[in-house]
């Protein structure tokens, strides 16, 4: 489903909801007019890696490297999120 051969960032992205729920949690955001739905780990993971369920809020601005999609449609599985406050955290 992922490309885990190509890694893509993505700056200056705008949270536009966040799903902290179980057996995968997603991020979703707007770049240049386009929503990406990123998958994560699950909450379990999410939270010892540093995640809380308010960790991202709509309206956020965000820096974020994931592997896309295999059919190019924009989204895939998220690597790695910066926040607004400048951390950085795995998303698997």
């Amino acid at each position: 489903m992922f490309d885990q051969t190509k890694l893509l960032p993505i700056k200056g992205a705008t949270v536009a909801r966040f799903h902290w729920t179980n057996p995968h949690s997603f991020v979703v955001v707007e770049f240049n007019g386009t929503k990406y739905v990123m998958e994560c780990n699950s909450v379990n993971l999410m939270s010892k890696a540093g995640w809380k369920f308010n960790t991202l809020k709509a309206g956020d601005k965000v820096n974020l490297v994931y592997y896309p999609l295999r059919d190019g449609k924009p989204g895939g599985m998220l690597k790695t999120i910066t926040l607004p406050n400048g951390t950085t955290l795995n998303a698997w």
